[in-house]
């Protein structure tokens, strides 16, 4: 027996090593929260404190890396209204009214999770809720976080009327007089949601405390949150990752991509400096900056190069929103990158893409290659000629795979109304990766779920799991093996961490065991893989009851 032996060890079964050659291995040793060694046999290294793992033919993975998620947030919701996971609206009644009645003390009935889908043209109205809850005001946001639901105490709390204006980034969605109905897009959520009541510091964090717990068990071992430093009606979370990170409580490696005012100018840039020195601590680092550059095609607020269509099929003068000014953005981006900033930008139509990419140039030309690493996250349309530009740039295609499939909302409140031929370049995933981008995945959860084998499942199948409908743009499918190498090395390479994401001699062990080798099934049954085991630097974080 050797002098040097492991903390622990893992063997029987499959070590996807997630590297360029889609090795594997049949062992890995851990010491000191590192990987020792990697390879076939590696008994030599049992000692008698070693911890060995049988696999059992399961499959063991570098941990899985969420490259775009909202984790306080998510963990905030979990405690409130909770509508996602159906789309009836009889079950929101029932959930609501449930909700309302387990807290008769609550000022304010606050919730998330409904869908466009279930209502006509993706407009909810006052009255519905007035019918479940009129007592108390009701701020329900949607699934995807860019509009809400309010019953009318909550219109009136905010004081919106028929005279009051849309803001310049939203839209107050009206009836044939102008009177508010109840829904409200983008920046027009901010007018009721400025006057409900604010979420208390220990309540944000025991919601990133409640979503790590949820992320663990997931198998997610780092990530990046989108939207630190609130603004422009958005919360800030940064004082829940800072107590979690100075207190120990943080297990997992957190970037936090710190919030662009887009109201603002380049005026911020210095706080952004200070915020970024004092918000890296620990587990924690704060060092990207998140650009929000368009809103989200159900409710035409993406930027498209082509304008939406109507109902009827007739060309709009509506194109979408460009929140940021795009000569303006290309100095910002600049700026940023010459001092080591990472920019994470919202880019999901094809114009917003563009700009983001023009500014990505600007910075490349200005600064030369910097090791900034800037990604574009959504993509939910992309002009062919901007797919090689990824490459060329070196910006990284962040990728929300759920999205990229038949369902309602893309059927019935997207496609439709996409002009010109935009509904043939969404998600273009496998035009990326064969121009050689580098992909990287997230969940935007709470948006949606945050499990990546529900992700990579639709990555591999362009349709949901259990669906019936036809695959959607399925020369667009990744592989399995280029899936999770997005979802592990692809987004550690954007979280700057280079020692993680691969399972090579010296990395942590962020580590995750699958309950079986998704490789030796159909590719229709990804989605029924479950994680058994989460490590963190070769301590485990979460075991499932199965392997109690």
């Amino acid at each position: 027996m050797t002098e040097l032996t492991a903390d622990l060890l893992f063997t029987g079964g499959p070590v996807q090593r997630t590297d360029p050659a889609r090795s594997r291995a049949s062992a890995l040793a851990v010491r000191d929260g590192r990987i020792l060694a990697v390879g076939h046999d590696l008994d030599g290294l049992i000692g008698p404190k070693t911890e060995v793992v049988d696999l059992a033919g399961r499959l063991l993975l570098p941990g899985f890396q969420d490259a775009h998620i909202h984790a306080v947030m998510g963990g905030l919701e979990l405690g409130q209204c909770d509508l996602t996971g159906t789309t009836d609206l009889d079950e929101y009644v029932r959930r609501i009214r449930r909700y309302a009645d387990e807290h008769p003390d609550a000022g304010w009935i606050v919730g998330s999770g409904w869908s466009l889908e279930t209502f006509p043209g993706g407009v909810p109205t006052a009255e519905m809720l007035d019918r479940v809850v009129a007592d108390r005001p009701v701020f329900l946001t949607n699934r995807d976080h860019h509009g809400a639901w309010v019953n009318t105490l909550a219109l009136e709390r905010a004081g919106l009327s028929r005279d009051t204006p849309d803001p310049a980034d939203g839209v107050i969605n009206r009836d044939a007089d102008g009177n508010p109905v109840g829904a409200l897009q983008e920046g027009a959520v901010a007018l009721v949601g400025a006057v409900v009541p604010a979420v208390t510091a220990a309540d944000r964090l025991a919601g990133l405390l409640r979503a790590q717990t949820l992320l663990h068990s997931l198998g997610i071992t780092a990530w990046q949150d989108a939207l630190v430093g609130g603004s422009n009606g958005y919360p800030d979370v940064s004082d829940a990752y800072l107590t979690a990170a100075r207190d120990g409580l943080l297990t997992a490696s957190v970037v936090g991509a710190l919030w662009w005012d887009r109201d603002r100018d380049a005026s911020q840039i210095p706080e952004l400096v200070e915020r970024r020195e004092r918000l890296t601590v620990g587990r924690l680092r704060c060092s990207t900056v998140k650009v929000m550059q368009d809103g989200v095609a159900e409710n035409f607020t993406a930027a498209m190069t082509a304008p939406y269509r109507d109902a009827c099929g007739c060309a709009t003068t509506n194109a979408g929103l460009s929140f940021v000014d795009p000569d303006a953005l290309r100095g910002y981006v600049t700026a940023l990158d010459a001092l080591d900033f990472q920019v994470h930008f919202h880019a999901l139509g094809d114009r917003a893409v563009r700009e983001a990419l023009d500014a990505v140039a600007a910075a490349r030309a200005a600064n030369s290659f910097r090791d900034t690493r800037p990604h574009l996250a959504h993509l939910q349309v992309v002009h062919p000629s901007d797919v090689p530009r990824f490459r060329q740039l070196g910006a990284s295609a962040n990728l929300q795979a759920l999205w990229a499939t038949h369902e309602p909302q893309m059927d019935e409140l997207t496609i439709p109304y996409l002009g010109g031929d935009l509904a043939r370049h969404q998600y273009p995933f496998g035009d990326l990766l064969r121009a050689g981008a580098t992909l990287v995945a997230g969940s935007d959860w709470p948006v949606s779920s945050a499990d990546p084998l529900q992700a990579i499942h639709v990555a591999v199948n362009r349709a949901l799991p259990g669906s019936d409908a036809e695959p959607f743009l399925p020369e667009q499918r990744l592989d399995l093996g280029a899936a999770l190498t997005a979802y592990t090395a692809g987004s550690a390479y954007v979280n700057h961490l280079d020692d993680t994401g691969s399972l090579r001699v010296g990395n942590r062990a962020d580590l995750v065991v699958l309950d079986r080798d998704p490789f030796e099934g159909p590719a229709d049954e990804i989605a029924a893989t479950r994680v058994a085991q989460t490590y963190v630097d070769g301590a485990r974080v979460f075991v499932s009851d199965s392997e109690r």
